[in-house]
């Protein structure tokens, strides 16, 4: 579904198209527009919990639904394609159209871990152009997609939706592990759920150091590959500063908040509450480097 002005339009899967409705006034076009998300959402949800019948807990769906993607280095509004998002176990799923059989979901254009990418809800600062519903996602690579939703109650569905899917991995995976250097010794860097940061020299095993969430004080990056890290020593409260590198930076960055992140939602009963709700009746949506804590 589309929306120009006081018009718009609805285009099926197979392409078919209803032609543009044109409504008196904005108040109007809204309501139609409000009244068919509501039943796509419906329809969604209803999909998706038979869908889930098939797979296992770790693999539910959690979002499915039509979003349009800005084109790389477009500058003009109207260059935008329709993509269909799904938030699948722990990943990103991007579809050129709905995934139908189980086949499908192995043909996906792209996907991404959810844990190792950002998403950002865009503030009016930050719009790219007049439309107004917006999102971004930053890949394990850095490169940031822009997606629009036409209504309101869409990109809070799409945030609420992935929060979720982000908690509900790094709960099942519990820990994460990257290779780095550290003063040009191999390294492995574990972000643990329960412990926080783990390093350990990669031949021996031997743990150097190991520091609580809570004891991160601050941290930097320079956005290629090094992240200098500032912990707060439990014993004299001074402030040690550890610099580790790794290949793979905005992934290990991405990461390291949704930890963050996890953790913080753990102490919130609302959102616990949401969890429980949410893995019974899927997410639905319809077509129309930040400091780490």
């Amino acid at each position: 579904m589309t929306c120009l002005l006081n018009a718009f339009q609805v285009i099926a899967v197979d392409g078919v198209c209803s032609g543009v409705i044109t409504c008196p006034a904005a108040e109007d076009c809204l309501d139609w527009l409000q009244s068919i998300t509501t039943n796509i959402s419906a329809l969604t949800k209803h999909n998706v919990k038979k869908i889930n019948r098939n797979f296992p807990v770790n693999q539910q769906i959690i979002y499915m639904g039509w979003v349009d993607e800005k084109e790389q280095d477009s500058v003009q509004d109207r260059m935008y394609s329709s993509q269909f998002l799904a938030l699948r176990g722990s990943s990103l799923f991007k579809f050129s159209a709905p995934p139908v059989t189980t086949w499908d979901w192995t043909r996906a254009e792209k996907s991404y871990t959810v844990y190792e990418i950002m998403c950002k809800v865009l503030k009016d600062s930050d719009l790219l152009d007049k439309r107004k519903h917006c999102f971004s996602v930053q890949t394990e690579c850095g490169e940031d997609m822009f997606y629009s939703v036409e209504l309101e109650c869409e990109l809070l569905i799409w945030e609420k939706a992935f929060q979720m899917a982000t908690f509900l991995e790094v709960e099942r995976i519990q820990c994460k592990t990257y290779a780095c250097i550290m003063e040009s010794h191999l390294m492995g860097l574990t972000v643990d759920f329960s412990m926080g940061f783990v390093c350990f020299d990669a031949a021996s095993k031997a743990v150097l150091w190991r520091y609580k969430f809570s004891q991160l004080k601050g941290s930097s990056d320079d956005g290629k590959s090094k992240i200098k890290f500032l912990f707060q020593n439990q014993d004299n409260k001074a402030i040690e500063a550890k610099e580790l590198e790794f290949s793979n930076l905005f992934a290990v960055l991405h990461c390291i908040h949704a930890f963050f992140a996890a953790k913080v939602a753990c102490l919130d009963p609302m959102f616990l509450e949401s969890q429980g709700a949410a893995t019974t009746t899927g997410g639905v949506g319809s077509h129309s480097h930040q400091c780490l804590l």
